[in-house]
């Protein structure tokens, strides 16, 4: 690091180290953070596949950004949880860490599979969830049941139940283990011997530090700036969410509208089902019937596809750019706090093995 703009940093993350909250202090350990990574989209690399599955690799693509938000928003609404913050990668130090991929969305049916583990190790849960989307009686769209809202409401009875199994010492373990790793990722020298790692995944902890160390303590506080810090790109995905909810429901009124003309269609040719003779003026006239009514479903379907196009294409393309965006400034900032943070905890350690020399 080098030039004023990197003192200037380092002084900014120093003035934030001081604001913290005091280390140590005690907590309710079954408020546990939760960190939810950015889903897997779960389009196929062959495109071939996309129409048959009924994938839009551009929305996909939007919804991985886009769900993991709603499902925050969810998590905080219910109050049972710490901080909850989205993520562009996965988070292996989190106290809960959630994972998600789409396995279907196609405007009508929504379904994602989810998975949640805590810093120990210990797997909450691996599950799909769904939801359908219906018309509503009166106007626009609504949803079939408990609908979206209800399946994010899912996910989080379960994140809820997994969590009531455990009693406040394995909780307490979850909280003491997420910090260990965090802390072998900042400095792996000074407390790689402290947890160990079984051939399952799971984490045990050897031993721990004293309460009064002075490395742990920088530790903690150099975590919970990153969290101030992580803090903004929680913002960004806000902001994001935002722009994204009236378009992403206007796709699914769309598709709605589409999946319901290709049923009128699947009904009519069974409703008019012919058992004249074939090649019968009455074979020839019903088969004629449903293609011209076919031909009318599929012109309404392409002036919505238009109409779709037109109105959602411009927002589409910008939201894009801005996620590129995002990503891209994510991934400098989060390299260059990592970088300065990790400068930052040799500063002090430096400074701390000076003063206890002189003294």
């Amino acid at each position: 690091m080098t030039g004023k703009s990197g003192f200037l940093t380092v002084m900014v993350i120093g003035c934030l180290l001081l604001q913290q909250p005091a280390v140590g202090e005690v907590r309710d350990v079954a408020v546990l953070n939760v960190s939810i990574s950015v889903f897997d989209p779960g389009v196929p690399d062959d495109r071939s596949l996309h129409r048959d599955l009924q994938i839009f690799p551009r929305i996909r693509e939007v919804e991985a950004k886009f769900l993991p938000f709603v499902l925050r928003e969810t998590l905080v609404g219910s109050g049972e949880w710490g901080a909850v913050r989205v993520v562009t990668e996965a988070d292996s130090a989190a106290e809960v860490e959630i994972s998600g991929s789409i396995i279907h969305s196609d405007g009508e049916r929504l379904e994602i599979r989810v998975r949640a583990v805590d810093a120990t190790g210990r797997e909450w849960f691996d599950q799909a969830f769904a939801s359908r989307l219906v018309q509503g009686e009166d106007d626009g769209v609504a949803d079939a049941g408990s609908g979206q809202a209800g399946l994010y409401a899912e996910i989080a009875q379960s994140l809820q139940v997994a969590r009531d199994r455990l009693d406040d010492r394995a909780l307490g373990r979850i909280i003491e283990t997420s910090l260990i790793r965090y802390a072998i990722e900042l400095a792996p020298s000074a407390f790689g011997e402290y947890l160990t790692e079984d051939e399952n995944g799971m984490f045990s902890i050897e031993r721990l530090p004293a309460r009064n160390d002075p490395m742990l303590d920088r530790i903690e506080r150099i975590r919970l700036t990153e969290y101030v810090i992580t803090d903004n790109v929680d913002a960004k995905f806000r902001e994001l969410h935002e722009e994204i909810a009236s378009t992403y429901a206007l796709w699914r009124e769309y598709r709605l509208k589409s999946i319901e003309y290709d049923g009128q269609n699947a009904r009519r040719a069974e409703e008019t089902r012919s058992e004249a003779p074939r090649g019968s003026y009455e074979a020839i006239k019903n088969l004629y019937d449903n293609y011209k009514w076919g031909r009318v479903t599929a012109q309404e379907q392409d002036r919505l596809a238009i109409a779709f196009n037109n109105e959602v294409g411009p927002v589409v393309d910008e939201m894009e750019s801005r996620i590129a965006d995002l990503e891209g400034w994510v991934d400098a900032k989060y390299a260059e706090w990592h970088r300065l943070l990790e400068e930052l905890f040799e500063v002090e350690a430096e400074l701390n093995r000076g003063a206890a020399t002189d003294s």
